[in-house]
Formats: C-alpha cells, structure tokens, sequence
C-alpha cells in the first residue's frame, strides 16, 4: 500500500492519472470525509465494488454508498430524481447526509437495486479530488463489524496490505456517521440518524 498526503496528491497531475487509472482497474483507495475514512473505488467497476466486500470481510449483498462533488455527476451516475427534489437536497449539500434517490438503471454500486445512496461530502478538498476523479464509493474503511476509523494511522494498521492507496487528510472529525435518508418516496424517511439534524432546522 502507498500512502500520500491529500494536498500532495491534488498537486500532483500525474498521481491524480495513476490513482484514476487504478480506479478504473478495480483498485480501492482509503480517503477521508467528514465523517470517518472511507473505501473509494470507481462506482461503476465491479471489480472495484467486489474488492470493497473482500476487504471488508462481508457481501449482504446491500448497495454502497457514493460521494460525489458535482450535480452534473449524479446525471452521470444515473441517479432519475426530479429538478425540484434535487434542489432541495442541493439547499443542504455539501453536509453529512447521505440520501437514497432512484436511478435509471442498476450500476456496480447499487447491486442490483434501482436507488442509489449519494453524499456531497463537506469535505472540499475530497470535492476537489472528485471533481478530478469523478464520483467515488464512501462506504466507512474498516473490516465489517468493526468501529469506523478516523485516524489514518490505524486506516494503515487494519487495512494497509489490502488497498492501493491511502489518501493521508489527517485525523477526520469521527462522531456520528452521516444521516442516511430514503428520498424515493414522500415523504422522505430517515433510515439512520446521524451527523445532520433531520428534519433541518427551519423546515
């Protein structure tokens, strides 16, 4: 496993193509968010989603999660939400909420189901990456069963010899994990509390 400093990487146009080209491959980085560290491959690779339950000592079966920093990137991903629905969500993004929303059709990361889990993470510099590298899989970089990790030191300690790269931002804030909503019908229903207040103040 390589690991790199976040900042060195986004310097770097020519570690940005190879992390891209391994991603493309399959490969799995650990990168950090707002919350905990998580496992990013290319949401689209099969490859990349099956290596993700094998390090991960699991496969339910159940869709991972994707971190995106664009709005035109869910238009690429699939994801077949109203404008207006959208706007909303993009009122509150980036934050720690993680919103399940319908797709066209089934990618890697959906596992089969037509909704897809999708988070602009208030993290700007893993925005930034994304905008290099395109949407990327958030699920939280630890073995199954395991607590979520937010220090990269012990990301390297559990899970150095089975990804490629670990993308150093530091010590993330931990806490709560983000709040995860199911945004396919009306209304929306929190699936899990978490990092973001639901229903937003205000509303």
């Amino acid at each position: 496993m390589e690991r790199l400093r976040l900042r060195e990487l986004l310097a770097s146009p020519e570690e940005l193509s190879r992390l891209r080209r391994t991603l493309q491959g399959g490969g799995v980085a650990a990168i950090p968010t707002e919350t905990f560290y998580a496992l990013a491959s290319d949401p689209g690779s099969e490859a990349g989603v099956e290596r993700i339950f094998r390090i991960k000592g699991r496969d339910d079966g159940k869709p991972l999660l994707v971190l995106f920093s664009e709005r035109a990137q869910l238009e690429a991903l699939g994801i077949a939400a109203d404008s207006a629905t959208l706007d909303t969500f993009f009122g509150m993004w980036p934050a720690p909420l993680t919103v399940v929303l319908p797709l066209r059709r089934p990618i890697a990361a959906s596992r089969g189901s037509s909704s897809l889990a999708v988070r602009m993470p208030a993290h700007a510099a893993v925005c930034e990456l994304m905008s290099t590298l395109g949407p990327l899989t958030g699920t939280s970089a630890n073995r199954s069963g395991a607590p979520a990790l937010s220090d990269p030191d012990a990301v390297e300690a559990a899970l150095g010899g089975d990804v490629d790269l670990l993308v150093d931002g530091g010590r993330t804030p931990g806490g709560k994990p983000s709040t995860l909503l199911d945004a396919t019908h009306t209304p929306a229903e929190v699936l899990r509390p978490g990092a973001f207040p639901w229903p937003p103040a205000g509303r």
